[in-house]
């Protein structure tokens, strides 16, 4: 490359670096006649062959411009443009092809374009499908719902699947918690809790309440006449309320545990 400056057929490079996310190299030469230093960019050569029969170089910044016009008004950043850029480019250069058709470029935009906004894609496939009716806008919409729908209905699970791999559901007695049917403690029926509760164990003391085990002391009612003996009597039992025997008038136990204490 001859130098920008004197013209000198001979430069050296001095140095090399990567530039356009490693599509291109970007040299820094020296001229060796004139010592003056310049900068040239190194690129695979795509070129970009228009209606007119006129081939010029692929330019992001005109991706850019292009899809920028169907996006106005709408929420898309310019990251997001250089991103799609980025992407018709890649697209383009798999080809393998040095000089491609400017109609390979627009359909390279249209799939990226709908993943980033369907409004601004059916404003660039307006113009570039070269809409004529109200009909072209509906079919272009229709196969945005089919497509979309058929996405969404392939992310969602399978509710049978999801109701086999659950199992069986809780049961919630009436009035009371869930129960598990697999747990033979929760099961509905004589051996399982009563409804809205869980079964209370007799021998577990409770306020107000006392256990089996708990002292009860009963006074006997005063005698009356026609009764034998005389006084009050108090009986000291464990557990449970006692009986009044019908011919000594003593107040018996019926389900004693220990010896019992009478005092008259």
């Amino acid at each position: 490359m001859r130098c920008p400056f004197c013209r000198h057929p001979d430069s050296r490079v001095v140095d090399s670096r990567e530039a356009e996310e490693g599509s291109a190299i970007r040299r820094r030469r020296s001229c060796l006649s004139c010592g003056r230093r310049f900068t040239t960019m190194e690129e695979a050569s795509l070129r970009v062959l228009k209606r007119s029969g006129v081939a010029e170089p692929f330019s992001r910044a005109k991706v850019i411009t292009g899809v920028r016009k169907a996006c106005q008004g709408r929420p898309v950043r310019d990251d997001d443009l250089a991103l799609l850029a980025q992407r018709v480019e890649d697209a383009v250069r798999s080809s393998g092809s040095a000089e491609v058709p400017a109609e390979a470029i627009g359909r390279a935009i249209l799939g990226p374009l709908r993943e980033l906004d369907e409004v601004a894609y059916l404003r660039f496939a307006s113009v570039y499908l070269a809409f004529e009716s109200l009909g072209d806008f509906e079919s272009a919409i229709a196969a945005l719902r089919a497509e979309t729908s058929g996405t969404r209905r392939g992310a969602e699970p399978d509710d049978l699947d999801d109701l086999d791999e659950l199992g069986d559901p809780a049961v919630r007695p009436a009035g009371g918690a869930f129960t598990d049917p697999a747990d033979p403690s929760q099961r509905a029926g004589p051996a399982g809790p009563p409804p809205g509760g869980r079964r209370v164990d007799p021998d577990t003391p409770r306020p107000g309440r006392p256990g089996r085990d708990t002292l009860a002391a009963v006074r006997e009612p005063p005698e009356t006449p026609g009764r034998r003996g005389g006084g009050n009597q108090l009986n000291i039992v464990e557990g449970g309320l006692g009986r009044a025997e019908p011919t000594t008038g003593e107040y018996k136990v019926g389900r004693a545990r220990g010896a019992s204490a009478t005092r008259t």
